[in-house]
């Protein structure tokens, strides 16, 4: 806003502004935001060999999975510089670990067709195709898919990454024919935690952004007690939870406040970490009452979530030495 702007503003207008001002920056702690959004702090750095301030000063444990071991003697006393001989006794001083990855090299293997006739008849037989229609075998599609989705490497990076690691030349599009192949083996995989989505009585419903080959897209999260479902969309509409509860609506739905998640079960019950969130920001932007009786509320609701995890099923008779000793909080006022 320019000087000549703020002159003509009204009393109650600049005293608005300078409020808003000071109101505290929403960040991953108290909105919705990804940490990614957040200023980064400056940190007093550690001494090399030395935990950061704050953190508890441990070393690497060594691994359990050793490959081989290896036994150094010393050979000459620093002292006297006396021969020392192999048959002296001697004690483990410490362990000094290694770790080195294997040199990983496909392995290619080029089936011959011969051809034979027949000395009866004169027939020209040709032995069958040994292998299936595609060169590349179940662990190439294996590391491919991990690589290209749960590491979300676009083509062209997964294309570099086989090249580099394993020397392997795939194209853009092998590589696509190889994760639709691959995709087949998940179906049935999918299809089940669907339906079992559909049948649940409590869902739970998440959504962020992500690129899809080059575009603006959803990355849409379905959760019941039994099954997880994922699903890429182009859109943040309710159009995408319709089409994926195919007219089930269950007993409770759980999601954020976004309008779009919705409405989509019999009863609404909005994620209490949103609503921490929310109210962690108006603690700090605001001297009310009302958010820190809130704060006390949600403590009360998340202490509550955490001992109901112990508790034995409905109808199991109690463990030795376990009672129902909690009792449910009085009411803020």
């Amino acid at each position: 806003m320019r000087r000549d702007e703020l002159e003509h503003l009204s009393k109650a207008e600049l005293i608005e502004l300078v409020l808003r001002l000071q109101r505290p920056e929403k960040t991953s702690r108290t909105s919705s935001k990804p940490p990614s959004t957040d200023r980064k702090e400056r940190r007093e750095r550690a001494k090399p060999g030395r935990a950061k301030p704050g953190h508890a000063d441990h070393s690497r444990p060594l691994s359990d999975d050793v490959s081989e071991r290896i036994a150094h003697r010393p050979d000459i006393c620093p002292c006297c510089r006396m021969a020392l001989t192999r048959d002296l006794p001697a004690e483990e001083a410490g362990t000094w670990e290694c770790i080195e990855l294997p040199a990983v090299r496909p392995h290619v293997v080029h089936h011959h067709r011969l051809a034979v006739r027949c000395p009866g008849c004169g027939t020209r037989t040709v032995a069958p195709v040994p292998v299936s229609g595609t060169p590349f075998g179940p662990r190439l599609h294996a590391v491919a898919t991990y690589l290209k989705t749960y590491q979300a490497l676009s083509y062209e990076r997964l294309q570099a990454a086989l090249a580099d690691l394993f020397g392997l030349r795939l194209s853009q599009g092998g590589l696509m024919n190889l994760l639709r192949r691959a995709q087949g083996r998940f179906q049935v995989g999918r299809q089940a935690a669907v339906a079992t989505l559909r049948r649940a009585e409590v869902v739970a419903s998440d959504e962020t952004g992500v690129r899809i080959e080059g575009c603006s897209g959803y990355h849409w999260v379905f959760r019941c007690q039994d099954a997880v479902v994922h699903q890429a969309a182009p859109t943040r509409a309710a159009s995408v939870v319709r089409a994926m509860m195919d007219g089930h609506r269950p007993a409770v739905w759980l999601s954020d406040p976004y309008s779009a998640q919705q409405g989509h079960g019999l009863a609404q019950q909005t994620c209490l970490a949103h609503l921490a969130r929310n109210v962690a920001y108006a603690l700090e932007a605001s001297d009310a009452p009302v958010p820190f009786r809130l704060k006390l509320w949600l403590s009360s609701a998340f202490d509550l979530a955490d001992a109901a995890q112990a508790w034995p099923p409905s109808g199991a008779p109690l463990s030795a030495g376990w009672t129902r000793s909690w009792q449910p909080p009085a009411a803020a006022s």
